[in-house]
């Protein structure tokens, strides 16, 4: 999934980034307020996590907007300001989860995990299609009893054609949704890896249907 970090510590934000692109996200991290007021308006974003003491334009305020422009993008708000009041203001712009610095990296990913999945109208971590099953938390996927040996992209590729399992989802999409700002993804490439997931999911009856000149999708087990 594709993430917008805004944090301006330089140490944390190196961190964050690191630990989302190692747990297989595509994470975009900018450094304040405006840049990701820009981020939001002109990229698509999974799930935005915002630091509330940006400068430029506090994180308060780019929620503000987000809103205001009807975007509902989940957001995580992280600050280290742990007063009930801010908790509650920060909620009340439309935040939907609340993250009180310092946190530990495994607290942050089971949070971002959680407001993927309700986005997505899902409620456990493990994604089962079939005899098909994809634990969003280990990152492995597994036909029966059977790991499946899958590249990082391809878990991405996967991770999202069973969030929309039975919807049709674009060329586009998969690079909106796979891809962070510094990352050269071409259509191509997409069906490279829709190529490559099919051979291997394929054999244990799990099809990945293409609807021509619209994407694919996952067919019913």
């Amino acid at each position: 999934m594709r993430i917008l970090l805004a944090e301006d510590d330089p140490l944390l934000g190196d961190a964050i980034a690191a630990h989302l692109r190692r747990a297989g996200h595509a994470a975009d991290w900018v450094r304040d307020g405006v840049t990701a007021d820009g981020a939001l308006k002109s990229e698509t974003f999974d799930i935005a996590i915002l630091d509330l003491g940006l400068p430029r334009l506090s994180g308060r305020d780019v929620l503000r907007r987000m809103r205001e422009r009807s975007q509902a993008t989940p957001v995580l708000i992280v600050t280290a300001a742990d007063a009930i009041a801010d908790r509650v203001a920060g909620l009340d712009a439309g935040a939907d989860d609340y993250l009180v610095k310092p946190f530990a990296l495994a607290e942050l990913d089971a949070r971002v995990r959680a407001l993927i999945r309700r986005s997505h109208g899902h409620d456990r971590n493990m994604l089962v299609h079939g005899l098909l099953a994809f634990d969003s938390a280990a990152r492995t996927a597994t036909v029966g009893d059977e790991a499946l040996e899958l590249s990082a992209r391809e878990l991405a590729v996967l991770e999202l054609l069973l969030l929309r399992a039975g919807r049709v989802i674009g060329k586009e999409q998969f690079v909106e949704h796979l891809c962070g700002f510094d990352e050269e993804v071409t259509a191509n490439a997409i069906e490279v890896y829709v190529h490559r997931l099919r051979r291997k999911l394929e054999p244990a009856g799990v099809h990945v249907q293409t609807v021509r000149g619209l994407g694919y999708f996952l067919a019913k087990p």
